[in-house]
């Protein structure tokens, strides 16, 4: 399974030459960013924000089977049961030898339940800037609870990219106790599951 970062929330993912493309962001919603212009079997998004549902931004291709099980985990954007800010759904992708979850913007705590079927993730892309979704210190309480192979922060700002009200990565990092700071926006699995435990931030590819 390859995991590629292309930006804000949007992810590639890829497995047995089929790809999902999640929550990729309209044109202009994200600054600092390029535009999304992908093609894949797929698009997933987490919900209807247009920095989360450009699909239009995606040409869609027909015919490759997928190697893909897709598990979704009906969450809330916010901590008032989706009052503020509606709904959000964590996805599950799961090829047969690699699980990954994107936590799309969750903004709420998860119950016991959720949290178990969480368990045993190989990556799980979570976001942690805060404001709109959970902040940097509730994405380390979950990430210590279900005990990811490979936590990837997302939906954060830098110097570069990124809405002002979010936190920096740095806000996130100082609280895990192994972090690789990665030169490109590519994570491959299971070539990197020896970083068991580990936290993994990835430059975007759009940036």
């Amino acid at each position: 399974m390859k995991i590629t970062w292309i930006g804000h929330s949007c992810f590639k993912i890829e497995s047995k030459g089929y790809t999902v493309i999640l929550d990729p962001y309209e044109d202009g919603s994200v600054d600092g960013l390029k535009p999304v212009r992908e093609e894949a079997d797929l698009v997933l998004c987490s919900h209807e924000h247009g920095d989360h549902n450009g699909r239009s931004c995606v040409s869609l291709r027909t015919g490759a089977p997928s190697p893909f099980t897709i598990e979704k985990i009906e969450t809330y954007h916010d901590g008032q049961k989706g009052a503020k800010r509606g709904p959000n759904t964590i996805h599950i992708l799961d090829d047969g030898e690699c699980r990954a979850a994107h936590f799309g913007d969750l903004g709420c705590m998860l119950a016991p339940e959720q949290e178990e079927k969480l368990h045993g993730l190989d990556a799980a892309l979570i976001p942690v800037g805060g404001f709109f979704t959970i902040d940097a210190g509730q994405a380390r309480e979950l990430a210590e609870r279900i005990r990811p192979g490979i936590v990837v922060p997302m939906h954060f700002r830098s110097g570069k990219f990124g809405f002002d009200v979010l936190d920096t990565v740095d806000a996130y990092t100082r609280l895990c106790p192994q972090v690789q700071m990665a030169s490109g926006s590519v994570l491959e699995i299971p070539k990197d599951l020896n970083r068991k435990g580990q936290t993994v931030v990835l430059t975007p590819e759009n940036a």
